[in-house]
């Protein structure tokens, strides 16, 4: 029997903590779904980041080495790394919270989400000047028609006032995610500061300004204990000791492996919003569902080979929730 020393040390371990990882933040959706039963939405996600931020801020300052690389940050650092956390967190979180509650079903928001990489590729051929290739226009193709699967028919699609809000923010969300993963690509990609720093900053940053606009916006409610438990639990174990793994994770792994493994999260919320919310989409949805986790996948797979070269170990995956 090998000892726990090198069973730690191991692939075959990280890509078990990488797919946890998963496994905890495809929680969440669920989660985020019943605490918005009595939380509002920009409450709820300022909090939850909040929290987790401060935890992370402990961690970093912990360290000396993480000590000395805040107080090395050049201003027009700072200037980005405040840009990042209020489109990362104060705009995508808080639109995702916000289309999770108004939307019927949390697979809805999950799958748009799923179309991140998408944008992310059509937004790259104007901002950082990089070309997609012949088999990742066909997966886009692809995934477009997984989605028309999905929301098939499309009479049915969000009625009322609330579902369009829903629907807006969602796709707010997805927009600010993609300039989220194009900036976070940008900064990561000078490796000049730890990602645990870059994560804590722009965290504590974002989920700063959710707070107060959710101080401004909305009616805060006495929290009961149950909700309570559920803005903890996203802070302490979803976000914060799941960024801890997943950044460890990322040094060990290939950014191929990383890809196939959190492009599980959409069917891993389908069956976690099957069991705890009971949405049963139908079969055809199921297959919608499958072809745009595999579009988005190969997407990834068949980056050009210039691409492959910029993709940096510690790029977190967008999809946080």
């Amino acid at each position: 029997m090998k000892p726990i020393a090198e069973i730690v040390k191991s692939r075959s371990f990280s890509i078990f903590q990488a797919f946890f990882v998963t496994i905890l933040w495809s929680s969440s959706w669920p989660i985020i779904k019943l605490g918005l039963e009595e939380i509002p939405p920009l409450f709820f996600a300022g909090l939850r980041y909040f929290i987790a931020s401060l935890i992370l801020v402990t961690i970093v300052l912990v360290s000396p080495k993480n000590r000395k690389v805040i107080a090395t940050i050049p201003r027009k650092w700072w200037l980005k790394l405040v840009l990042y956390g209020l489109i990362f967190y104060s705009l995508t979180q808080g639109a995702q919270f916000v289309a999770i509650l108004y939307l019927e079903d949390t697979i809805t928001v999950s799958l748009l989400l799923s179309f991140t990489p998408i944008l992310v590729l059509i937004l790259a051929i104007f901002l950082i000047k990089e070309k997609p290739n012949l088999a990742q226009v066909l997966f886009v193709l692809t995934a477009l028609a997984g989605a028309l699967m999905y929301f098939y028919p499309f009479v049915e699609i969000q009625s009322s006032i609330w579902g369009i809000i829903g629907l807006i923010a969602a796709i707010v969300g997805v927009v600010a995610n993609a300039l989220s993963a194009i900036m976070g690509r940008a900064i990561n990609k000078a490796q000049e500061f730890n990602p645990l720093v870059v994560t804590t900053i722009s965290m504590l940053i974002g989920s700063i300004v959710l707070l107060v606009s959710a101080l401004i916006i909305e009616e805060i409610p006495v929290l009961s204990l149950t909700s309570i438990g559920y803005i903890l639990w996203l802070s302490f174990v979803n976000t914060a000791f799941a960024f801890t793994l997943w950044n460890n994770v990322l040094q060990k792994l290939q950014a191929v492996e990383i890809s196939i493994i959190n492009n599980t999260m959409l069917v891993q919320i389908a069956i976690l919003a099957l069991i705890f919310l009971g949405e049963r989409p139908s079969v055809l949805e199921w297959v919608g569902v499958a072809i745009v986790v595999v579009s988005a996948l190969l997407l990834q797979i068949f980056k050009p080979k210039r691409d492959e070269s910029q993709l940096i170990p510690f790029e977190k995956p967008q999809k946080l929730l």
